[in-house]
């Protein structure tokens, strides 16, 4: 049983240290990015640490989304028209609005089954 006991102080001395280690660890790496501010970069730094083992991680370039694609817009002003009426459309059939869940976060809802999903010609 003692040595149980101790096995346990151990490992929670040993799990404090590499907390310690990887809060230092982000904020060396926190340090490390000030600086002047660009409004055209940004740097994102950050750590994790279980069990004996710290990964960090790095990244500086723009702000951007990688799963983020943009879709072309319409060009001539008949696709204009085409796609303002196809969207005046989609909102009278799907009515969109906003209620928040009961976790407070802010959710749409629709009309109309599907309506999330932007399916159909309206």
């Amino acid at each position: 049983m003692s040595s149980f006991g101790s096995a346990r102080v151990h490992g929670a001395a040993r799990s404090a240290t590499v907390v310690t280690a990887t809060f230092a660890l982000s904020l060396i790496a926190s340090a490390a990015t000030m600086g002047s501010a660009d409004a055209q970069e940004i740097w994102v730094s950050g750590c994790v640490a279980n069990w004996g083992s710290v990964s960090c991680s790095d990244y500086h370039g723009p702000p951007s989304d990688p799963f983020l694609r943009l879709a072309p817009q319409p060009t001539t002003p008949e696709d204009q028209a085409r796609a303002k009426e196809r969207d005046r459309r989609w909102v009278d059939r799907c009515r969109p609005s906003i209620r928040q869940d009961r976790y407070g976060v802010a959710r749409y809802h629709y009309a109309m089954p599907g309506c999330d999903f932007g399916f159909g010609e309206y």
